[in-house]
C-alpha cells in the first residue's frame, strides 16, 4: 500500500492548503493512505496571538482538538471512495519555546495516530522515554517522526535490536521522512538516507519486527512529491518491513 503519514494543512501554523486540497493532491498522485497530522500547537492554540498568550486555554484547547478532528472526519467521509483517510496529530515536545508542547492535561487519545517529534532532543518533554510519553499519548498507533532513531538509542546506551523489539510489540513504528521541497530547504533527512544504504540497520528492523512509515511532510501542494512517497514505500516492501497500517 502506497501511504504517506505525514501531510500538514493550514491548521498548521507552516501549512498553506486546505484540507481538501492536500487530499486531492494524494489522490492525483497516486497515494492509497493518507495520514493528515497537523502539529498539535497549530491544531490547539488556532491562532498565532493565542499562541504567545500567557494565561490558561483550558478547555478551549479540547474544543479545537475536537473540531479539527470532526473536520477531518468529514473530510475522510467525504472522500472515502477514493482514497483511505487517518485522523493524525504530529505532537511537539519542545519545551523552549512558548505555547508549542502539548500541555499536559491535553488529550489526543481519539486520534487514529500521532507522531512524536523532538524525541532525541534534550528540551523534549518526553525527557528521553519514548515509551512512557507514547503511553501518555494513548492514541491506537504512535509513530516516531523525523528522528535519528539509530543514534538516539546509541546514546540512551540501550541495544537496538532489544529497543526497536519493544517499539513493535507496544506497536509505535518509526518514520522515514522523505520530504524535499522549500519549506525544508530541499534538505534530505541523512538518517533515512542512511538507512536504506545500511543492510545492518535494516536487518534490525525487519527482525524486531518494527513497522515503519513513509511521510513527505508536506506544508505546501504545490512541492508535493507522491513519486518520493511511491519509491520509499516500495522500497521499504522491497526489504521485506511492513509499513504502518498495513
Amino acid at each position: 500500500m502506497i501511504q504517506d503519514l505525514h501531510s500538514h494543512t493550514y491548521y498548521s501554523f507552516c501549512g498553506a492548503d486546505r484540507p481538501e486540497d492536500v487530499v486531492e493532491g494524494a489522490i492525483a498522485g497516486g497515494i492509497e493512505l493518507l495520514g493528515i497530522s497537523d502539529h498539535s500547537h497549530g491544531i490547539g492554540n488556532a491562532r498565532l496571538d493565542v499562541m504567545f498568550y500567557e494565561g490558561d486555554l483550558g478547555q478551549d484547547y479540547y474544543r479545537t482538538l475536537t473540531r479539527y478532528f470532526d473536520h477531518i472526519n468529514l473530510i475522510k467521509e467525504k472522500y472515502a471512495d477514493k482514497i483511505k483517510i487517518l485522523r493524525g496529530i504530529e505532537v511537539c515536545t519542545h519545551t523552549e519555546q512558548k505555547r508549542t508542547a502539548l500541555p499536559e492535561s491535553a488529550d489526543i487519545s481519539f486520534f487514529d495516530y500521532c507522531l512524536i517529534e523532538q524525541l532525541d532532543q534534550t528540551s523534549s518533554s518526553t525527557r528521553g522515554d519514548l515509551f512512557s510519553y507514547a503511553e501518555r499519548c494513548g492514541c491506537a498507533a504512535v509513530g516516531i517522526a523525523h528522528t535519528d532513531m539509530f543514534s538516539f538509542v546509541e546514546r540512551i546506551g540501550e541495544k537496538p535490536y532489544d529497543y526497536f523489539k519493544r517499539m513493535a510489540e507496544q506497536g509505535i513504528f518509526w518514520e522515514m521522512n522523505v520530504s524535499y521541497d522549500s519549506i525544508h530547504g530541499y534538505r534530505q533527512h541523512p538518517y533515512m538516507l542512511r538507512f536504506f544504504e545500511d543492510e545492518e540497520q535494516q536487518a534490525i528492523v525487519r527482525e524486531s519486527g518494527v513497522r515503519l512509515s513513509v511521510g513527505f511532510d508536506g506544508h505546501r501542494i504545490a512541492e508535493y512529491r507522491p513519486d518520493r512517497v511511491k519509491e520509499y514505500c516500495e522500497r521499504i516492501h522491497k526489504l521485506g518491513i511492513k509499513l504502518a497500517f498495513e
